[in-house]
């Protein structure tokens, strides 16, 4: 690890601790390269990343000081215990978020993009370019049923860091995290099945399980530390259900990451019960604390975790590559994946390995992790600024997704009609429940940096929704 990142983290571990606290002013440049023996460029570059994840702020001639302390929104309230599975609804509202394209003249705060436009990508579309000359065409063939071996290997040794040590064997490559889903749902579920999920869940899934004829029980979720671990075994009593499957390790579309001994105790249920957990890792990296979150799938000692994930929200969503690690249900995945793509596109995995290979990777995800950070404080401040006194805003550890509650009768579909005609779109809440609740709910996207575009619309948001209030 380079210096000024060691240097940025014991700082930033400092302040968040309360060690500074806020309007404290930090070290002089010259105090901590005296302290730690290193540069003053040293220092100078750990404060640049501080001050890009809003952490601390300079003042001209005065130095660094950590900022003012923002007065947080009250956070969502925890989801109600289920009555009973049901079928996926509210297909029509997610083909609605996703049939538009991101260019679009409309801002799309409600789709699950990344930002694309950071040099640190560079690399990758170099890597994109030369394979794509190379005379030998090694590009254009088909690779094995389970991924090029060299992205495999590089995907391994990425997944140490949640803390698992998969081989490269064992790990299935596929067309984005959306396929791993996919394959993990039908290689442990029949239709008619009872799968129970987080709540409110990503769309995808609940699509997913809508089109293989599955029912849904949602379990209650608590913004800050993921499902009711009561209410799951209650369920596990009184329901016969084939898998858990939900998002631990920043969420989609609350943003918590879920307290470890959580995740080792709610293993511990799925063994009892000796049920089967898909866990959907992609936006793990992408934490904002350091080192990033352990996954349930690294705690796992007899196969029973199926983890997904992809490069679509750490990297860019048009490259479709994603993976899944799936345990004993290996053979399974392999038809599965079989008689649904074949084998993933050669092109983009090959570019993949280059660019984890030479080392790009984690210089990309430091920068944009800051950034995320950095833009989740922004667009909660235009939230308490523009939207009505009493609305809550969940609180994300990590990816760049907001998820905001208004008050208890307001109908986020009629919402984003509204907002359509003013170049807007944002995300109704309805479509992460398998049975239409939060519907009062949206989400917010703010992976790009903050603009005066990006705010107007925010506010466009805000007053659209006191317009409608006060009808």
């Amino acid at each position: 690890m380079k210096l000024y990142i060691k240097l940025a983290e014991t700082l930033g571990e400092r302040i968040e601790q309360g060690y500074y606290r806020p309007g404290d002013r930090l070290p002089s440049v010259r105090a901590l390269s005296q302290e730690h023996g290193v540069s003053l460029s040293t220092v100078q570059q750990a404060y640049r990343i501080l001050e890009d994840g809003g952490l601390v702020e300079p003042r001209p001639k005065s130095g660094y000081f950590v900022p003012p302390r923002r007065q947080a929104p009250a956070l969502p309230a925890v989801s109600r215990t289920p009555q009973r599975p049901v079928d996926v609804s509210q297909w029509n509202d997610v083909l609605d978020l996703v049939k538009r394209s991101a260019r679009d003249s409309v801002i799309q705060l409600g789709r699950g993009m990344p930002d694309i436009s950071s040099p640190t990508l560079k690399p990758l579309l170099r890597s994109l370019g030369r394979i794509s000359r190379r005379q030998d065409g090694s590009g254009l063939y088909y690779d094995s049923i389970h991924g090029t071996e060299a992205l495999r290997e590089q995907v391994a040794r990425l997944m140490l860091d949640s803390g698992c040590q998969v081989p490269p064997d064992d790990i299935v490559i596929t067309t984005g995290c959306h396929e791993a889903l996919s394959v993990a749902i039908r290689s442990t579920c029949e239709p008619g099945d009872i799968v129970a999920v987080d709540s409110p869940s990503f769309h995808g899934a609940m699509q997913t399980l809508k089109g293989f004829g599955m029912k849904a029980l949602e379990l209650p979720t608590d913004p800050l530390n993921g499902i009711s671990l009561e209410a799951l075994e209650m369920a596990l009593e009184q329901w016969p259900i084939k898998l858990i499957q939900l998002t631990p390790s920043c969420n989609n579309p609350l943003g918590y990451i879920m307290p470890e001994a959580r995740k080792r105790a709610l293993l511990t249920l799925a063994q009892r019960y000796d049920v089967p957990i898909l866990e959907d890792d992609v936006y793990g990296d992408l934490a904002y604390q350091y080192p990033r979150p352990r996954s349930i799938k690294s705690f796992d000692e007899d196969g029973r975790v199926l983890f997904c994930s992809s490069f679509s929200k750490t990297v860019a969503p048009g490259i479709r590559v994603g993976w899944i690690a799936p345990g004993r249900y290996l053979d399974r995945v392999l038809h599965m994946k079989y008689i649904s793509t074949g084998a993933t596109a050669t092109q983009p995995q090959l570019a993949l390995a280059e660019f984890l290979g030479q080392g790009h990777y984690e210089p990309h995800l430091r920068r944009m992790r800051s950034q995320y950070q950095h833009s989740r404080d922004q667009m909660i401040d235009w939230v308490m600024r523009y939207f009505p006194e009493g609305t809550r805003a969940s609180r994300p550890q990590g990816s760049f997704m907001l998820w905001v509650e208004l008050a208890e009768d307001f109908d986020t579909l009629r919402l984003n009609r509204a907002l359509l005609p003013k170049g807007v779109q944002i995300a109704a809440g309805s479509i992460f429940s398998a049975s239409g609740k939060y519907r009062n709910c949206l989400r917010m996207n703010y992976s790009a940096k903050p603009t005066p575009v990006i705010e107007a619309a925010v506010r466009a948001v805000g007053e659209t929704i006191r317009e409608m209030l006060g009808e």
